[in-house]
Parts: C-alpha cells; sequence; structure tokens
C-alpha cells in the first residue's frame, strides 16, 4: 500500500514515515502543498494524509485541486494538523476529505488504525 504524507514539520513527517514504513506502506512525502499534486498522479498513492498548514499552498488549497482532478479524487484525504476550529474541520470535510484528525488529540498508533480503516472501506 501506498501514502502521501503531506507534513511540514520535519521530525513528525520523520516518525510518520517510520511508523507507516514498519507497517508496510512504501511512503511517499511532501514538505509544501506545490508538490503534493504531481506527487499523487506520478505515484497514485492509496491515502493521503495532508497537513493543513504546509507552506506554498496550504491544505484546503491542496484537497480543492485534489478533488477536482478526476484522476485522483477518489483517493482517500485524511485532514491532520494542530489547528482545532470548527470552521477549518467543516471546511475540509464539505470538500471531500475522509477525516480530520488534531495532531495534539491522536496519536501516531491511532493515525495508522484510521488510515488503514479508510483504505479498506476506499477497496
Amino acid at each position: 500500500m501506498k501514502i502521501l504524507i503531506a507534513e511540514d514539520e520535519d521530525i513528525l513527517c520523520k516518525v510518520l514515515e517510520e511508523k507507516f514504513e514498519d507497517e508496510n506502506f512504501k511512503v511517499i512525502t511532501a514538505s509544501t502543498g506545490d508538490v503534493v499534486i504531481d506527487l499523487a498522479r506520478k505515484n497514485k498513492p492509496d491515502i493521503i494524509l495532508l497537513d493543513i498548514l504546509i507552506p506554498k499552498l496550504n491544505g484546503i488549497e491542496v484537497l480543492a485541486k485534489l478533488k477536482k482532478d478526476d484522476s485522483l479524487k477518489s483517493i482517500p484525504v485524511i485532514m491532520i494538523s494542530n489547528l482545532n476550529e470548527d470552521q477549518k474541520i467543516e471546511e475540509a470535510l464539505k470538500l471531500g476529505a475522509v477525516d480530520y484528525l488534531v495532531k495534539t488529540d491522536h496519536p501516531i498508533k491511532e493515525v495508522i488504525e484510521k488510515v488503514n480503516k479508510y483504505i479498506i472501506k476506499a477497496k
């Protein structure tokens, strides 16, 4: 299984990458929003873990572009952020995110469980 992780916090990105590799995922990472679409097109991930506060294009802008692209719109996207604002959560879910996780509320083990759940649902 392939996961695309869009996260600009280097330490968190590395930890997520290692944990998902331990779960036998092929991991593709991006630290800026502007490369997520190209990486998704090239790699066709099974799921995307997308931070809201990433440079160049924020996660909401990236999500909107993903969902408008016929070749990418079926890929489940889980938003992950430190922002626990109802407006952002609602916006992300309306645009097509399957879930919205607040980093401080969800340990990495739970993030992995949710990713697996949404991949199974998508198949």
